[in-house]
């Protein structure tokens, strides 16, 4: 009998594996393909990995503004790819070895519910069955593949995230279906290596959810090396490479060599046997509570497979939230300060409340915001560059409600943004932290400090 059983490996479903073995608790965790899931496979660190590859020719090529000379400057995309799948196994091979540390038995293998019996909740794999007390059901997502018509006949044309990543030939051209968080990062990728991009987005802005006026901003700085983007239109047709939209009435066509579908994606929640639980379904996925607990009892989820907060970070912490509950430790999953950050170059980072979701909530807030020049380490590492920092507080107490930044590098400093929702921080309990100097985050708190002056 096990304490608890995880079905799926990423970061939702290793993380509470590490911790429940490291509580004491006996686990058993199931994954089919790859431990660390799609984030650490298929999405998160390869891309990340490319990322900045992509970076670090981006600053070469601009290496003349610093006084640096970079003479037949080329790049290698076979090197690229190679090393990306170098880290991704070393990555894999960590999150294994974590496993053991802490005793955390693994099964690489499909694993399927079969219901329940007075031993506890019954399990089976490889043809064998295990009881456990406890369900942890982290099976993840996938990516959606919109009905237009055309799009399966196109074969190896359409790309997901997981084929883009595997590509051995850098394509001359790429239409990428979708300006999300997923569709920016190869959109910027590409673009530094020299692929003509074309966006097309079906809403009025790239990056749903991310502060609106900073996604405009990162927009025309990719506007201008070279991306043609597309948005309010609607794909209507796919025809080999060419991607037909329309947009006021007018139909546009666009080709590519190949074509990025990447509309979102859906959580994952058949194929394992969840309907002979009887576990509630809400949009698409699992019905959770603020503890992951499902409708049936002992049964809990985390991760992509709600269809709440599709990032890695989150399902991690939801993971948490579960084992601390089951090792006698009252916790409760918040989703306040949950950051979300777009690895283009510069980054765009942000957490808490944008203007347009205190507006929609009715929440009275104030707002200040300044360029990312204001910090003197910006200046002297970003050549030409810009950014804007944004902070939002409550109009009555100026407690920190959120805090979006564009500039790198933003992904590094939103931490402490998080650390003040969490603590409810106030302007003049932020006026009173020391930032080192000199360092990108005192923009944080330079525009802190503006509100009053």
């Amino acid at each position: 009998m096990y304490d608890l059983a995880i079905i799926g490996g990423g970061p939702g479903g290793y993380v509470a594996a590490e911790r429940a073995g490291a509580k004491g608790l006996k686990v058993i965790l199931f994954e089919k393909k790859e431990l660390g899931g799609v984030c650490l496979n298929e999405g998160c660190m390869p891309t990340k990995t490319l990322l900045y590859s992509a970076k670090i020719y981006d600053s070469a090529k601009g290496g003349g503004k610093y006084g640096v000379n970079a003479n037949d400057l080329s790049f290698d995309f076979g090197a690229m790819m190679s090393r990306k799948q170098k880290v991704v196994k070393k990555l894999v091979g960590g999150v294994g070895a974590k496993m053991k540390m802490f005793n955390v038995e693994t099964v690489m293998a499909s694993a399927y519910i079969k219901g329940r019996s007075q031993q506890g909740i019954i399990i089976e794999s490889e043809g064998k069955e295990i009881n456990t007390s406890n369900l942890l059901i982290c099976t993840g997502s996938e990516a959606f593949i919109p009905p237009i018509p055309g799009l399966d006949q196109a074969g190896d044309v359409i790309l997901t995230n997981r084929e883009i990543l595997e590509l051995q030939q850098k394509p001359e051209s790429l239409v990428i279906i979708g300006g999300g968080v997923i569709g920016m990062e190869f959109a910027s990728f590409f673009n530094s290596l020299g692929t003509k991009v074309t966006v097309v987005e079906m809403l009025d802005e790239i990056l749903t959810g991310m502060d609106v006026e900073q996604s405009a901003m990162l927009r025309q700085v990719y506007a201008k090396k070279g991306i043609d983007f597309n948005l309010s239109s609607k794909v209507v047709k796919v025809d080999g490479g060419n991607v037909t939209f329309e947009k006021d009435g007018k139909s546009t066509t666009v080709s590519g060599e190949k074509i990025l579908v990447s509309v979102g994606r859906r959580p994952v929640t058949s194929g394992f046997g969840l309907e002979n639980l009887g576990v509630e379904l809400f949009k698409g996925g699992i019905k959770v509570d603020n503890k992951m607990r499902t409708n049936i009892p002992n049964v809990y989820a985390a991760g992509d497979v709600t269809g709440f907060s599709l990032l890695a970070h989150t399902a991690s912490r939801e993971g948490e939230v579960v084992v601390n509950n089951l090792s006698g430790r009252e916790d409760q999953m918040r989703y306040n300060a949950i950051p979300g950050v777009v690895y283009t170059n510069p980054e765009i980072a942000g957490v808490g409340l944008t203007e347009e979701a205190a507006k929609a909530k009715g929440i009275e807030y104030k707002v200040a915001k300044l360029p990312m020049a204001y910090a003197g380490r910006f200046i002297a590492e970003n050549e030409g560059g810009s950014g804007l920092c944004k902070v939002l507080v409550g109009a009555k107490y100026g407690e920190v409600l959120g805090v979006h930044m564009l500039g790198n590098p933003s992904s590094e400093m939103i931490y402490g943004a998080c650390m003040a929702i969490e603590a409810e921080m106030t302007l003049k309990e932020m006026e009173e932290v020391v930032f080192p100097h000199p360092t990108v985050s005192e923009i944080f708190k330079e525009t802190v400090f503006s509100f009053g002056h």
